[in-house]
């Protein structure tokens, strides 16, 4: 049985006990929830792999409560000293050179010398960590390839009866993973965008940020050094295509009875939808970030839906992470009128 805890004191303290007896536990960030268990023994790690159904070459994030636990484990130049200065506790990920290759376990780590690190904003999620007084990991808290989980009723969608217990701190406020930059390489590389955009990074290091068009990806056999850069990510059972705001018209003239459309809140309203088969994405790309993986769920669970049509946005700004989670989802297809 997976059990349902609040932000208490006392639960918290019942979660940390959980971890210290290598349980599974969700637990709550700013971005989407996490499912962590002790980053520094490989047998509780074994868990969360088992859990999400992870492949075992799909590297963790290691999630910390401060600076001073990531000392521990990482070396810091002076990028990472000034990133974390200006960004933590928050929706930044850094991947470091780790202290000595074998002071966490290889299943977290995928083999390799370096590791991803992140101080999430959410206090809750601090406080477990603190008292627990190890480093957790940190992955979604979702099977794997499905859409990120943004409510602690969509941990227990998937997870209930494979994780210990799930802590319920309300929705997420940002809605799509952490930015993720490498700082184990001489020019600092987004692996992953988030709401911590190229442009914000380059002004705190002083340096260009390499920040690639496409999502960048590792061969076959070769282990990626973070998460969503080698399988299929955020991806409902049902069909996804992406659609962009000039086409609506268009497309609302061949929609069937079971497709579904996500679109900014004027776009929707260019379409005569019912409720069941419309969700606003809200006004902008803040908004849409944050209401993607919820809305993709609500479809994926809806049986009359076979088809969810999904507006782009531009790149620029949290679009950007939006527009990388959505691509993703959609394997490729976007609408065009045959």
């Amino acid at each position: 049985m997976t059990l349902l805890l609040h932000t208490n004191n006392q639960d918290i303290q019942r979660a940390a006990d959980i971890l210290a007896k290598g349980g599974v536990v969700a637990f709550p960030t700013e971005t989407v929830y996490g499912i962590g268990a002790d980053a520094t023994k490989s047998e509780p790690v074994d868990k969360v792999f088992a859990a999400k159904k992870r492949p075992h070459d799909n590297p963790l994030i290691v999630t910390v409560s401060d600076d001073q636990m990531l000392r521990r484990f990482a070396k810091l130049d002076q990028r990472a000293e000034q990133l974390i200065a200006h960004f933590w506790p928050g929706s930044l990920t850094l991947i470091l050179p780790l202290l000595d290759d074998e002071i966490l376990p290889s299943n977290v780590t995928a083999g390799l010398p370096t590791a991803a690190f992140r101080n999430p904003k959410s206090q809750v999620t601090r406080n477990l960590i603190s008292l627990f007084n190890n480093p957790i990991v940190g992955p979604s808290a979702n099977l794997s390839t499905k859409p990120s989980t943004t409510t602690a009723a969509h941990v227990m969608h998937d997870m209930a009866g494979r994780i210990d217990a799930v802590i319920d701190d309300g929705p997420s406020q940002i809605g799509v993973e952490s930015t993720i930059v490498d700082l184990s390489v001489p020019d600092a590389t987004i692996l992953r965008p988030g709401a911590v955009t190229a442009d914000e990074i380059a002004a705190v290091i002083g340096q260009k940020v390499i920040d690639p068009s496409s999502p960048i990806t590792v061969a076959k056999g070769v282990a990626p050094k973070a998460p969503g850069m080698k399988y299929r990510h955020y991806a409902p059972s049902k069909d996804v295509v992406i659609f962009q705001a000039e086409d609506a018209e268009q497309l609302e003239t061949v929609l069937k009875s079971s497709d579904a459309v996500l679109a900014l809140t004027d776009i929707l309203a260019k379409f005569d939808l019912p409720k069941e088969r419309s969700w606003s994405l809200g006004k902008d790309a803040n908004s849409a970030a944050e209401e993607l993986f919820s809305a993709l769920r609500a479809f994926d669970d809806r049986d009359s839906v076979q088809r969810i049509y999904v507006q782009g946005l531009a790149k620029k700004g949290i679009g950007e992470a939006y527009m990388n989670r959505l691509e993703k989802s959609a394997g490729g297809q976007h609408f065009h009128l045959e």
